[in-house]
């Protein structure tokens, strides 16, 4: 089954620098689990013991968590080729701090924290270049972590709008962008209500400085967006 993902696979940054061939050896050595989900099934519940992390194979999960009063935060989407739980999975803490959820139907193939760390008695090569790449990964992930954070600081709704689409902008190079997610999600994970969130976005359209459809947006005034940013 695994030779069938091996594109899949292969975008994950955690398999940089590993051979086409090297990945059916790869996981012969890790024996990971392939699991299917179906859509809003839970994959992982919030305070369930942690020992592997997932990545996807087919569909799209979400990262949830409850703040204190009980609403949902959208954390992030995970799509096809994405990994998640690799930042908790060597925690001192052994339960999972979040809730992951299977957006679409999906596919997720889990790898087990020892199976990542401990070397088979084959000393294969690619493992080297694993664990340099798991490292890199979550030294990633921490970075966009911060950025999380940055937007969480901001307390104004629009000052959220407008550094997500910067970000969004920074990425494709281009004023007219479609962003990775639904107007529910959007404002879970910019952690304002989707009326405020609706109310906002209708106000800075009506002022010329966006223009959206569903999740297409242009970018009409870039300089008067950025100064919504400040903190």
């Amino acid at each position: 089954m695994i030779n069938k993902y091996i594109d899949v696979i292969k975008k994950s940054p955690l398999f940089n620098s590993i051979n086409d061939n090297e990945i059916p050896l790869l996981f012969n050595c890790l024996t990971p689990n392939i699991v299917n989900y179906d859509k809003n099934e839970f994959i992982i519940n919030s305070g369930d013991t942690i020992n592997e992390f997932g990545l996807v194979l087919e569909g799209e999960v979400i990262i949830t968590k409850e703040n204190v009063n009980g609403d949902r935060v959208v954390m992030s989407l995970i799509k096809k080729s994405g990994l998640f739980g690799e930042m908790f999975v060597f925690s001192s803490r052994k339960t999972w701090p979040v809730t992951v959820m299977a957006q679409s139907p999906c596919k997720i193939l889990f790898i087990t924290n020892s199976s990542l760390i401990t070397k088979c008695g084959k000393n294969c090569s690619w493992h080297t270049s694993l664990l340099q790449n798991f490292i890199k990964v979550i030294s990633d992930k921490g970075l966009m972590l911060n950025k999380k954070v940055e937007y969480l600081s901001l307390k104004s709704i629009r000052g959220k709008i407008s550094l997500y689409l910067i970000d969004q902008y920074k990425i494709s190079k281009n004023t007219t962008l479609t962003i990775p997610l639904k107007r529910n999600e959007l404002a879970d994970f910019l952690n304002v209500s989707r009326p405020s969130l609706s109310r906002e976005m209708c106000a800075m359209r009506d002022e010329g400085i966006i223009d959206f459809h569903l999740s297409t947006f242009k970018i009409k005034d870039i300089e008067l967006l950025k100064s919504f940013c400040d903190y």
